[in-house]
């Protein structure tokens, strides 16, 4: 099956208190080491997950999922001919792969994901 979920993050208004609301519900545990102000979430399973401060030009506080992708600039434009609108262009991340992000026809951000 193609394009699984790979990764999902809490984008929300304070972090701290977010990774202290969900360690006490789900015993989850964070890592902050690889990514500063980018909290690695650790579930016990995967996908993995993160927890990240709100930026301040996003509308609001989301869980934002991210699905694996063999080209984002191909995804992307299939996304945007079938009416979406890139939200995030192709980004960078050292070391690891890229990302993007789109809103579907009902304004619902979906996060893409390659590999490097």
């Amino acid at each position: 099956m193609g394009n699984p979920i790979v990764h999902w993050e809490l984008m929300v208004g304070d972090a701290a208190r977010a990774k202290d609301f969900y360690s006490t519900i789900f015993d989850w545990e964070f890592d902050d080491s690889p990514f500063p102000g980018y909290s690695m979430i650790k579930t016990g399973a995967d996908p993995s997950g993160a927890v990240m401060a709100k930026p301040e030009a996003a509308p609001m506080s989301a869980l934002n999922t991210y699905f694996g992708v063999a080209e984002i600039d191909d995804t992307l434009a299939k996304a945007v001919a079938a009416g979406a609108t890139v939200l995030v262009p192709k980004t960078t991340i050292e070391g690891v792969g890229y990302w993007a992000m789109f809103a579907d026809l009902d304004g619902i951000p979906i996060g893409l994901f390659q590999e490097a």
